[in-house]
C-alpha cells in the first residue's frame, strides 16, 4: 500500500483553531476535572496554583476543592513526568506514561547530577531511597541527608535527585494543592497508588494521546511535549491510521482523522491562561499560539513562563494577580492596544478569576508595551 500524500495545507489560523478546540479554549468544556486532565494528557505543575488556573480557564464549572480532592483521593498525582518537569496526571496515565519518559529523566540526571555521583550506580541509590520512603514520606532534603549516611562522600542533593529521577516518586498532598508552599514530602508511586506493576504503555499510544490534545503536529512537536527524541519512526508506524497535512512553511503535520479542526474564522473568546500553561510548552514551533516576536516577553531564559492573555486565539499580553491589604488586583498587560469588546471580555474574565480565587479586587490594564 502506497503512502498517502498530505491532505492539504493548514493555515496558521487553522492550526490555532484546531489547537484551541482540543484545549477547550474555544468553548469551556462541560467535563469533570479528572476527565479534562486525561484529555489534555496532564498539566504542567511546577507551582501549585497554575494547574487550578488551567482547569478554571477550560471548564464551564470548576471549584478549587474539586482538584484538591482528586489529589487527596489519589485519583490525580503530582510527579516528574513530561520533559522531566512536575506534572499533574491521572493515576492511570501516570503509571502508563512514567516508564516511557524514563529516558528523559535519565538524560536530565546525567547532565545535571552525574558528575556528583561518579562511581555510584544511581539505580542502587534509587532503590535505597525508595526503601527509606516506604517507611515514611520525606522531603528531598531529609532524604538526601539519610542517604548520605550510607554514602558520606557524596552530595546529599545529588543522592536525592537520583531517587527522584529513577524512583518514580509522588508528591504527597498538601504538596501541589492550591496555595501550598512547603517542601513536598515524597513517597514511591507503588506505595501511594498501591500498585507494584504498571500497565503496558507504548510510544504509539503516547503519540496518539498527544495528537488528540495538541494536534495537528509534527514529530518535533511531539518530542517537545514529552522530552523524548527520535520520534519520527513512531509517527511513521502510525501513518496508516493518521491524516497528514502541511503547514504554511511546508512542515508535515499528523493528526487523528476524526479530530476537531474548526473553520479558521471560528470566533475565539478572550481567555486568561495560567503560568507554565502546556499550551505554550508543547510545540517545537509554537507560532500557532505565540508569535516569535512576543516569546521573550512570555518565556524567560531560566524557564519561567508568564500567565498570558489570549485574544482572537493568540497570546497578546500577560497578566498576574497582585495581592494587597485585603484586596487583590488582576493586572493585565497587553502587547498592543485592545479593542473595547476584547478589553471588556478580559475584564469579565478577570472578575471571574477573582471570584474563583476567593478574593475581592479589581481588574486593571497597563498601557501597551509598558
Amino acid at each position: 500500500m502506497g503512502v498517502e500524500a498530505p491532505s492539504g495545507t493548514l493555515s496558521l489560523r487553522a492550526l490555532n483553531r484546531a489547537t484551541l478546540a482540543r484545549q477547550a479554549l474555544l468553548e469551556r468544556a462541560r467535563l469533570e476535572p479528572q476527565e479534562l486532565i486525561e484529555c489534555l494528557g496532564g498539566l504542567q505543575a511546577q507551582a501549585p496554583n497554575p494547574p487550578y488556573v488551567a482547569l478554571w480557564a477550560r471548564l464551564a464549572s470548576f471549584q478549587r476543592e474539586e482538584l484538591t480532592r482528586l489529589l487527596e483521593q489519589k485519583r490525580v498525582v503530582r510527579s516528574a513526568l513530561m520533559r522531566g518537569t512536575l506534572h499533574l496526571a491521572t493515576a492511570q496515565d501516570y503509571l502508563a506514561f512514567r516508564p516511557l519518559i524514563q529516558p528523559v529523566l535519565t538524560r536530565g540526571h546525567k547532565g545535571a547530577w552525574g558528575k556528583f555521583l561518579q562511581g555510584l550506580d544511581p539505580m542502587e541509590v534509587a532503590t535505597a531511597g525508595c526503601t527509606l520512603l516506604a517507611e515514611m514520606p520525606l522531603t528531598s532534603n531529609d532524604l538526601g541527608k539519610r542517604l548520605q549516611k550510607q554514602w558520606p562522600e557524596y552530595d546529599p542533593k545529588a543522592l536525592a535527585q537520583a531517587v527522584r529521577n529513577f524512583g518514580s516518586l509522588i508528591h504527597v498532598p498538601p504538596a501541589g494543592t492550591w496555595g501550598a508552599h512547603p517542601n513536598p514530602r515524597l513517597t514511591p508511586a507503588a506505595i501511594w497508588l498501591g500498585k507494584t506493576r504498571t500497565p503496558e504503555g507504548s510510544l504509539e499510544a503516547l503519540a496518539l494521546r498527544y495528537l488528540s490534545a495538541f494536534g495537528p503536529a509534527s514529530a518535533k512537536d511531539l518530542g517537545t511535549w514529552c522530552g523524548l527524541t527520535g520520534l519520527s519512526p513512531v509517527l511513521e508506524a502510525l501513518r496508516p491510521q493518521l491524516q497528514s497535512f502541511r503547514d504554511e512553511s511546508g512542515r508535515e503535520l499528523f493528526d487523528l482523522p476524526d479530530a476537531s479542526r474548526p473553520d479558521p474564522e471560528t470566533p475565539a473568546p478572550p481567555r486568561l491562561l495560567s503560568e507554565f500553561d502546556n499550551l505554550l510548552l508543547s510545540y517545537a514551533d509554537g507560532s500557532r499560539i505565540l508569535a516569535p516576536e512576543h516569546r521573550r516577553a512570555v518565556m524567560t531564559v531560566n524557564g519561567l513562563v508568564s500567565a498570558t492573555i489570549l485574544v482572537d486565539g493568540f497570546v497578546c499580553g500577560t497578566w498576574n494577580l497582585e495581592r494587597g491589604k485585603g484586596r487583590a488586583l488582576v493586572r493585565v498587560s497587553p502587547f498592543a492596544a485592545l479593542r473595547k469588546t476584547d478589553r471588556a471580555a478580559l475584564e469579565a474574565e478577570g472578575q471571574r478569576f477573582l471570584a474563583f480565587a476567593g478574593v475581592e479586587g479589581e481588574v486593571a490594564f497597563t498601557a501597551p508595551g509598558s
